[in-house]
């Protein structure tokens, strides 16, 4: 989970749908504004540019048209994650709110093998990491044999990113690369580090937990 920062002010027609008796939260440029802010990732597994994608209220609203018609409420989810989180945790980390630090408080871990599973670990106790810890563990590994088969499949995706990352990664240190080389393979690494990416905090812990690695590379995404 990263930070992402939400545009603003809010899309006009948000407050005019919510005067309505049927008004649709998904109005005018909720989307396409949702859909650039989160930079087209589902926020929860950064799967990028999920095949369904949901407009996710990070807080449930239940009949509350405040929560509902808040754009700072909306979110931008695979159905997957949004099927899986539903009002079982409304109290997880804020990846809009900076001052949540989401990109501190959580650890990802994943062995690019087939059938690996994913272990998220953390660096608080607070209630809310331990929420968003579960909920990132339920899924990446799945609560019920539906999504176990959705989970699986979102590990394909990601193990074919981390592999991909990896090759650059082993490729910049040749010391047969010339400058040439050595540039291209720097502008990959950096592309697959970049908050656009798919699956960026596992990449990102991977740098985090090298010294080398977060030498050489550290400065392209660490405040």
């Amino acid at each position: 989970m990263l930070y992402f920062e939400k545009s603003q002010p809010a899309p006009d027609c948000l407050e005019q749908e919510k005067l309505k008796a049927s008004g649709d939260y998904k109005c005018g440029c909720v989307l396409d504004r949702l859909k650039s802010d989160f930079k087209n990732k589902c926020y929860i597994c950064e799967s990028k540019a999920p095949a369904s994608v949901n407009v996710e209220h990070f807080k449930s609203h239940q009949g509350n048209k405040d929560l509902k018609f808040d754009w700072d409420n909306l979110f931008y989810a695979c159905a997957h994650c949004n099927n899986t989180k539903l009002a079982k945790f409304d109290d997880i980390l804020n990846c809009t709110d900076s001052n949540h630090s989401v990109e501190n408080k959580l650890n990802y871990y994943f062995n690019p093998f087939p059938f690996e599973k994913i272990k998220i670990t953390v660096n608080a106790d607070d209630n809310k990491t331990l929420e968003t810890q579960k909920l990132l563990n339920a899924v990446f590994n799945g609560t019920t044999t539906l999504k176990e088969i959705e989970s699986d499949n979102i590990r394909g995706e990601l193990l074919e990113q981390i592999q991909h990352f990896q090759k650059y990664l082993t490729k910049y240190f040749k010391d047969t690369n010339d400058a040439k080389e050595k540039k291209r393979c720097l502008k990959k690494i950096k592309e697959h580090l970049s908050s656009a990416s798919a699956f960026t905090s596992f990449k990102r812990q991977i740098i985090k937990d090298n010294p080398q690695l977060l030498q050489e590379f550290g400065s392209y995404f660490l405040n």
